[in-house]
């Protein structure tokens, strides 16, 4: 398993982040108004339909990837418990995909890719790993109430020292009192929050709520209809042939 950094997040470093994230929260990902936003039952893809988009767009041999990740969330979906799930989900998308941020590869500062722009560029930033781990774990059958997306903020130790930056995962809950487990693009094991002391949170979402922080007990007015980028990846999602019901 990976060493852990187990110095103290220094707290000057962390509180003008959580500021800067809590305003480019506001001012970039929500609308003018909240909009309820329905919690789904379930969530479906249209995988023939996913293939044919993954190689009009990326080519052959990227399709043959999706079609691997169809394979394995079919071989997912029959396992009988959940941190089973977790786990094989988790392993797949550190076997087959790598990290690149947001201006080399798409040459914007902040994009939020789709699962098939992620397999299908073969890399992604950390939104993408958490958004594509999140879609992927809904498809084999667990429900909204048990994931959450989580920004935070990460301790990268650099030559000059400390510094906290932007970093989103996404977390399990086994159950509704039970801590976060935490899937990461950074990290091939998944890890009880509690071990993770390189990330401090900031606020965590799925379809159904927003909460600062991580805990049940935190959570913001409103639903994550609001949220702009996050509507916008569900809407083109959709587009490539997921559904919810």
């Amino acid at each position: 398993m990976m060493e852990l950094n187990k110095k103290n997040l220094d707290q000057d470093s962390v509180y003008p982040l959580k500021k800067s994230i809590f305003f480019i929260f506001i001012f970039f990902l929500f609308g003018p108004a909240f909009v309820p936003f329905p919690a789904q039952s379930e969530v479906s893809l249209d995988f023939e339909r996913f293939h044919q988009v993954m190689e009009l767009r990326f080519g052959k041999s990227q399709a043959e990837l999706s079609k691997a990740w169809e394979k394995m969330l079919k071989e997912t979906a029959d396992l009988t418990e959940e941190d089973e799930k977790v786990l094989q989900i988790s392993r797949f998308f550190h076997a087959h995909l790598g990290h690149e941020s947001d201006p080399r590869l798409w040459g914007v500062e902040d994009y939020w890719a789709t699962p098939l722009e992620l397999m299908g560029q073969g890399k992604g930033d950390c939104k993408d790993w958490a958004t594509a781990k999140y879609f992927s774990l809904r498809i084999a059958g667990l429900r909204d109430q048990k994931l959450r997306l989580i920004y935070a903020a990460a301790r990268v130790d650099e030559p000059e020292g400390s510094a906290a930056k932007p970093h989103m995962v996404l977390g399990y809950y086994p159950c509704a009192e039970s801590e976060p487990f935490i899937l990461d693009n950074l990290m091939p094991y998944v890890m009880p929050w509690s071990q993770r002391e390189d990330l401090t949170p900031i606020f965590s979402f799925n379809s159904q709520g927003l909460w600062t922080g991580i805990a049940d007990d935190a959570a913001l007015s409103g639903t994550t209809d609001s949220l702009l980028r996050w509507r916008d990846l569900l809407n083109r999602f959709r587009e490539e042939g997921a559904e919810w019901q």
